[in-house]
């Protein structure tokens, strides 16, 4: 193991990483990723220029990422396990999740359009002020299901990986990517390096996410959700967030994908699932399969790390 942790205790600091999350929830001040994006913006402000964006995009992320990084391994040889703990709780986005979707579904529910546009338009980049109640249910299931990767199952990976600072890493590197990973004329040339590592850095566990949300289907979605994965990812734009959002969309049994406005703009985004259009249950659905993921995970790890105990000590 790259953090040079056994197994077993990796499986029973990651399990406690999670309990924590979930515990506490995110951070309501100081918290550090918050911090990050506020470094990396002032980085971005003074190197995003001239002819050589693309070296000075190479250059922000190194700055950006790799003194936390380093830190993050000095302090993990040094404070050990509580260290690698508080790192994956700072990192892991499970709760967090949980605490931006549901009041979208509990607005919905009760009929409160506006606030449900409010809430949409935090965790969403497209525009949300004349959103349908579909709408808003497409885009707070799509959400989900998306972020049930970047923000927990590839957190939990890189853990697994290399203790706090791969979770660490990760995340800031996956947090470049949100802030720089646009393809227009600011961040083309200058996020191009952010999101390439992102892609890199996701691949696996995106398509572990995938994997997850089959099996997890509810009511005998397996196959759909494999079909869906298969045919549908290659179409999409992310070569990772396609697999995650087409596996978990078939789980499902919905439609996702489709027209989106973003800035004013109509675009046609290729289709995702099969079935009926998004509903507000769709969200309390795809949370809850995102949940189930995250304990599989969880106990898979410390099935497979308790498996090799057994076998040293046998």
């Amino acid at each position: 193991m790259l953090s040079g942790l056994q197994a077993a205790d990796l499986a029973l600091l990651l399990a406690a990483g999670v309990a924590l999350d979930w515990l506490l929830g995110e951070a309501r001040r100081w918290h550090p990723l918050v911090g990050f994006g506020r470094i990396a913006g002032a980085i971005e402000a003074r190197l995003n220029g001239g002819s050589l964006r693309l070296a000075a995009g190479a250059l922000a992320w190194m700055l950006a990422v790799l003194p936390f990084a380093l830190l993050a391994w000095w302090l993990a040889g040094i404070a050990g396990m509580l260290v690698h703990v508080l790192l994956l709780y700072f990192c892991l986005g499970l709760r967090s999740l949980r605490d931006h979707t549901m009041p979208i579904f509990a607005s919905l529910r009760s009929g409160d359009l506006p606030e449900a546009r409010r809430l949409t338009g935090r965790i969403v980049s497209r525009d949300t002020a004349q959103a349908s109640a579909s709408d808003l249910a497409k885009a707070g299931t799509e959400s989900l299901l998306e972020n049930g990767n970047d923000a927990v199952f590839g957190t939990l990976f890189w853990f697994l990986v290399a203790g706090g600072p791969g979770a660490l890493l990760f995340r800031l590197a996956n947090t470049l990517d949100a802030m720089w990973g646009y393809r227009n004329e600011r961040f083309d040339l200058f996020g191009r390096i952010a999101a390439r590592i992102d892609d890199v850095l996701n691949f696996v566990p995106a398509r572990l996410t995938a994997l997850s949300y089959v099996l997890l289907a509810p009511r005998g979605g397996h196959v759909r959700a494999w079909r869906c994965w298969r045919a549908q990812a290659p179409a999409w734009n992310s070569p990772n967030a396609g697999p995650v959002m087409a596996s978990g969309a078939g789980a499902l049994g919905i439609a996702l994908g489709g027209a989106a406005s973003y800035a004013g703009v109509l675009e046609q985004r290729p289709p995702l699932g099969l079935g009926r259009a998004a509903a507000p249950v769709d969200i309390l659905r795809a949370w809850r399969l995102v949940l189930a993921s995250a304990l599989l995970w969880v106990c898979v790890s410390c099935a497979l790390a308790l498996a090799l105990y057994w076998s040293e000590h046998a």
